[in-house]
């Protein structure tokens, strides 16, 4: 199992609270639209230990750097977050692949997990890239909420922990009109 220490934090947005965690090598999860029991739990299933002490003072200046990034993001201040590294080490080689093409999916753009697929040089793997994108664990910044269905829909969003699916695609379409793209459900 992989075990890394982080810091986690949260900050406050008009879509409620936004939790962070960050470890010495980048950030490791931030999540929209769950409980901090929810949050705290998914941390220790991938082995990440919250200790700000163990992480170091960078993974606590990542976090309030991406805190600060979100927190742009979710007002609709156009925020350039790609030189934000994350860490993905815990993740099978697959859904790192494929969160690479979702990270590069640019403001105001949006792709179909086929269309994601084929950038990462495998047409016809959209369900097994609807399975990576669903597992993705750095939302808004590797922006899952720009793959839509293929029909241009908003399809399906896997941020419903916390509110159920109509939250989570109410809080995708949200996200994509902060960013002047409207798609029907």
């Amino acid at each position: 199992m992989f075990y890394a220490y982080c810091v986690a934090t949260e900050v406050a947005s008009d879509f409620g609270p936004i939790r962070i965690a960050a470890t010495s090598r980048g950030l490791a999860a931030i999540a929209l639209l769950s409980t901090a029991e929810l949050f705290s739990a998914e941390l220790g299933r991938r082995g990440l230990v919250v200790s700000p002490a163990d992480a170091g003072a960078g993974a606590e200046a990542l976090a309030r750097e991406a805190g600060a990034a979100v927190t742009a993001l979710l007002s609709g201040e156009p925020v350039s977050v790609e030189a934000l590294p994350v860490d993905l080490g815990d993740r099978p080689a697959w859904d790192q692949l494929i969160l690479g093409v979702v990270r590069a999916i640019p403001r105001g753009a949006t792709a179909s997990y086929g269309e994601v697929a084929r950038r990462a040089g495998r047409p016809g793997a959209a369900r097994a890239t609807g399975g990576a994108v669903s597992r993705n664990p750095i939302g808004l910044l590797i922006p899952c909420h720009r793959v839509i269905a293929a029909d241009g829909s908003l399809g399906g969003y896997g941020a419903a922990a916390w509110g159920g699916v109509e939250a989570a695609l109410d809080l995708k379409a949200a996200l994509l009109a902060l960013e002047g793209v409207h798609v029907p459900r």
